[in-house]
């Protein structure tokens, strides 16, 4: 996997989100309550911080759990929630590890529906429904990676032309674009549970 993506809008960050296909995975995990350039610079840190220029899962899987969150939480810490997502990641790099031998690629390599990959994704450690599918549309529009189905599988975040989430991201204009989405969605989402209280009160 070698492709050009500006998700971190940091160019070496993205450059090693790029080429592996586990950096891309853990940018993706730690994509929660922050920005999301923070959470995808976070490979980067973490790879720097294990003395590589790349992650490996296995590595990771095996690491002392105490000194991997101590890792990530040194200044300036890799999430808000360093401890927690220490765990995540660690999770994650054990699935890896015990159903692909530690390939993150390995997910996508063999599927050959987009609802077969969607499944995949979804029995990782943190990843529910949302982020499966946001990870999948990413897969396709920006890493090339096409099964059969790939946008129907990826609901919403599969569309073409849409700014709904990091699978869109292509610099700072489309950035803001999602950002400016998520913040429609919010607010949307806010208005309806004003509305919501509003009946719940007249019929109480």
């Amino acid at each position: 996997m070698n492709v050009t993506v500006r998700l971190a809008q940091q160019p070496e960050a993205d450059e090693l989100l790029g080429r592996s296909p586990l950096a891309a995975l853990v940018g993706m995990l730690l994509d929660q309550q922050v920005p999301m350039e923070w959470a995808f610079a976070g490979p980067l840190t973490i790879a720097q911080r294990l003395g590589h220029k790349d992650l490996d899962a296995q590595e990771i899987a095996a690491y002392n759990p105490e000194a991997f969150v101590a890792l990530l939480s040194d200044k300036p810490a890799v999430h808000r929630y360093p401890a927690a997502m220490a765990k995540r990641v660690q999770q994650l790099c054990q699935f890896l590890v015990a159903q692909y031998d530690g390939d993150a690629a390995a997910l996508w390599r063999s599927a050959t529906t987009g609802k077969e990959l969607l499944s995949r994704l979804n029995a990782l450690p943190g990843f529910g429904k949302q982020k499966s599918q946001i990870f999948l549309a990413l897969l396709g529009k920006q890493y090339g990676v096409q099964p059969d189905g790939w946008r129907e599988a990826a609901g919403t975040y599969g569309e073409e032309g849409a700014f709904h989430s990091v699978a869109d991201i292509t610099g700072p204009e489309s950035l803001e674009q999602v950002r400016a989405h998520k913040q429609e969605v919010k607010r949307v989402a806010k208005e309806a549970k004003v509305a919501a209280d509003a009946k719940a009160k007249v019929r109480a």
